[in-house]
């Protein structure tokens, strides 16, 4: 019986090991179909190539690491990523795992010309376990434009370590927000609604913060272990 248990568990440790590297050698791949439509990958699964630190033209000499194609924050003061390049109307989409009682985030119309990396956050987290999930009448939950509004139905997240398909869509002035599969939240940059809900957030005196404008993304360190693989996006601007 020690025989046959010790060889159920090195199958099961060879299956496992290898379930992981084909998922590796499987995630951060344009189909050609996806290329011909004008996707483009901002995390090509083996280097750090297309973020740099806010303010900074190196990626941060800690607290990131690349592994079996995530980009894994590590939560300990490595600072956010902000991408090379800049974008206005795009249609972003990405996955993501976080740690239990993790918080992170996915800004977007984020400026290095202010003096902190603000922008318009995609919220991940654990609602369950971290006390900010309780707080702001569901503005800070997953799927929310931070602060500002909360999501229009129950955001469909799954239990840490468990992966999230996450989207925004930003076309004209109108912005939505996906969580697997499911539209959390809509809304118009600039609108009476978001400058209302704009005022009464702690963005309310940041100049131009709830219009439409061409920035970086940014991929948040809030001191939570996150891992974000798959970013994919393709560039609207001049689609209207």
């Amino acid at each position: 019986m020690r025989s046959i248990s010790l060889t159920t568990w090195v199958l099961a440790s060879i299956l496992t090991g290898t379930c992981t590297l084909i998922a590796a050698e499987s995630s951060n791949l344009l189909s050609s179909e996806e290329k011909g439509a004008g996707w483009r990958l901002l995390f090509d699964g083996q280097t750090l190539k297309g973020w740099h630190s806010f303010k900074k033209p190196s990626f941060p000499p800690k607290g990131w690491v690349v592994e079996e194609g995530w980009l894994h924050c590590l939560g300990k003061e490595g600072g956010d990523l902000i991408s090379d390049v800049e974008y206005e109307q795009f249609d972003l989409q990405w996955e993501w795992k976080i740690e239990p009682a993790g918080n992170s985030g996915l800004k977007y119309f984020v400026l290095e010309t202010r003096s902190s990396a603000i922008g318009h956050e995609y919220q991940m987290l654990d609602e369950e376990r971290n006390p900010d999930g309780k707080v702001a009448q569901g503005k800070h939950v997953t799927g929310s434009f931070y602060d500002v509004l909360k999501p229009d139905v129950t955001p469909p997240t799954r239990q840490p370590g468990e992966i999230n398909q996450s989207r925004i869509l930003v076309k004209g002035n109108h912005v939505e927000h996906w969580l697997n599969g499911v539209k959390v939240l809509e809304f118009e940059c600039g609108s009476k609604t978001v400058k209302a809900a704009v005022a009464q957030s702690k963005f309310k005196n940041v100049p131009d913060f709830g219009n439409r404008i061409k920035a970086h993304l940014l991929l948040q360190d809030h001191h939570s272990n996150v891992w974000f693989r798959n970013i994919k996006i393709r560039d609207l601007s001049g689609s209207q």
